[in-house]
């Protein structure tokens, strides 16, 4: 017998997954549900989740707009170390996922739940994000996880779980999807069907967002991004909220086909997984933000962020938001911030992203150090020679001594 929950909050799409967990959640546990809706700019029509979630007795339904804060506080913070993982994925669902976790913990909280649920699979990373940030929230919250518990392991059960319950699930002619598609602001990620043959190119059909970089206009187009303390500020001289901006970088980079990643990846689970992500705004932003920093950070500085930038993606990746290491280095990143101010200009054209012009009141970059030309003393190259000497006097040593480098 299922341990005694009176109620709990679950993070609620409307779809077949979590209706389904919803009704059995009500009938395993014998509880109250509250569902939680959180519009992160997937760019649909959640209003339907509310008509859903009444029609199964739900009493308590939330549906909240977190553009701004996932883009002000979870998307923004990431780009300034220029996060990447496994040296490609842009972390667009990764980053999605302890803001859900807080909200999930602070609903509870004002509802008085006992636990929280939601419907990510026992093979994935979700199901680790989810719980990792939930637990460092709220230690004590009580997590209940379906697909780890129930015997509906296919769609096929799900649907004929739905039907026997009487659960709603819509049926749109012509829009289903043979994939797993998950989307937010940031981006939108394809797996399973095809794609689980790591050989077979993905279909065209399936790309939602940006076109066919051979479809892509013919003239290139060029924007201009302002940074301040390393965080976007404005696109082409017109000031955005983080998420309003992030909205515009989509738009210019789906037209001009930007932003598609093909991509193996190793799960925090242990499995090698296939995925496909569509990133156009990200894709614009970090080649930017790299810009914008290549003048205005110091040569050290850049270097230490390059160094624990692996580490502070796996961090996200992996569902460590809240902890403490992620927070430490986020104070190092955020401190590296204050002078990254300034303008980058891209050209964007076929799928690709060009850095063609940058600069900034906070500029390192020295034109009377850095020429070809007469730098009227401005460096004496006569420097160099003792310098490269110093640097020479181990691998001279070496040499005398015997060791060979071949």
């Amino acid at each position: 017998m299922a341990e005694k929950i009176n109620k709990v909050v679950l993070a609620y799409s409307g779809g077949l997954d979590t209706s389904v967990i919803l009704k059995w959640l009500q009938e395993t546990y014998g509880c109250e549900v509250v569902t939680f809706t959180a519009d992160i700019g997937q760019g649909e029509e959640l209003e339907s989740a509310r008509a859903k979630a009444l029609a199964l007795g739900v009493r308590q339904v939330y549906i909240e707009d977190l553009k701004e804060e996932f883009a002000r506080d979870f998307v923004f913070p990431m780009f300034r170390a220029n996060a990447v993982y496994e040296g490609e994925y842009l972390l667009g669902t990764s980053i999605a996922r302890p803001l859900i976790a807080k909200r999930l913990v602070e609903i509870a909280r004002e509802v008085g739940a006992d636990a929280i649920a939601h419907g990510a699979t026992g093979k994935g990373n979700d199901q680790v994000r989810f719980e990792l940030g939930a637990y460092a929230l709220e230690p004590g919250i009580r997590i209940i996880a379906p697909w780890r518990e129930w015997d509906l392991n296919s769609r096929e059960k799900l649907l004929a779980y739905a039907q026997t319950h009487g659960i709603p699930i819509d049926k749109k002619p012509g829009q289903g999807s043979p994939y797993s598609m998950d989307a937010n602001l940031l981006h939108i990620s394809y797996e399973g069907g095809r794609l689980e043959d790591p050989w077979a190119e993905p279909e065209e059909a399936m790309w939602r967002w940006t076109v066919a970089p051979e479809q892509a206009p013919d003239v290139p187009e060029y924007v201009e991004i302002a940074f301040k303390r390393g965080d976007p500020v404005a696109v082409n001289g017109e000031p955005k909220t983080p998420a309003r901006l992030l909205e515009a970088l989509n738009r210019l980079g789906s037209a001009h086909g930007i932003g598609r990643l093909d991509l193996v990846e190793n799960r925090y689970v242990g499995m090698k997984s296939r995925g496909c992500y569509e990133t156009p705004g990200g894709t614009i932003l970090l080649k930017a933000h790299r810009a914008i920093e290549s003048i205005t950070l110091d040569r050290e500085v850049a270097h230490l962020k390059d160094e624990l930038m692996p580490r502070y993606a796996s961090l996200i990746y992996n569902g460590y938001w809240w902890s403490p290491e992620r927070k430490a280095l986020q104070t190092l990143i955020d401190a590296s911030q204050a002078t990254v101010n300034g303008t980058v200009r891209l050209k964007l054209y076929k799928g690709n992203v060009s850095v063609v012009g940058r600069r900034s009141e906070n500029s390192l970059f020295d034109a009377a150090v850095a020429t070809f030309e007469d730098d009227q003393g401005a460096y004496n190259q006569k420097d160099a020679e003792g310098f490269i000497k110093l640097n020479g006097l181990r691998l001279k040593i070496l040499a005398q001594k015997g060791f060979n480098p071949f």
